[in-house]
């Protein structure tokens, strides 16, 4: 299974470049085609497929490209079966800051992203929490 987390935590990490860089493409070889972004705002449930938000993630500008620093992290990697696992990361397109909850399934030998939960935290410029 030391592959496996191997594999898993590059995955990770392929995930939290395309954030930073705004780089749709990444993002796409780590989700499923059919995988989905589910969250919360003011009680509802929204699901957002991956591609709407691959369209997105290109029409904004990229933490990158505004020159601000990296503020992602990997918190917890929980593989629970050859082919079942969850990561926990931080990241942050300032002024806001996400926790994700990524849902991954070893799919044709290839760690994918099934399904992303994730919250959002706004912080007012100068703010630490």
């Amino acid at each position: 299974m030391d592959d496996d987390r191997n594999a898993i935590e590059a995955a990770a990490k392929l995930y939290l470049d395309g954030l930073y860089e705004g780089d749709a493409e990444k993002l796409a070889a780590v989700f499923h085609p059919t995988s989905a972004l589910t969250y919360e705002t003011d009680g509802a449930l929204t699901v957002l497929p991956r591609d709407e938000w691959l369209k997105a993630v290109k029409a904004r500008p990229s933490p990158q490209s505004q020159g601000l620093g990296r503020q992602d992290e990997i918190l917890t990697i929980d593989q629970s079966s050859p082919s079942t696992a969850f990561v926990k990361l931080k990241c942050a397109i300032p002024p806001r800051f996400f926790t994700d909850y990524l849902s991954f399934l070893k799919i044709d030998g290839r760690w994918q992203v099934a399904q992303k939960v994730f919250s959002t935290r706004v912080e007012a410029a100068g703010e630490n929490k």
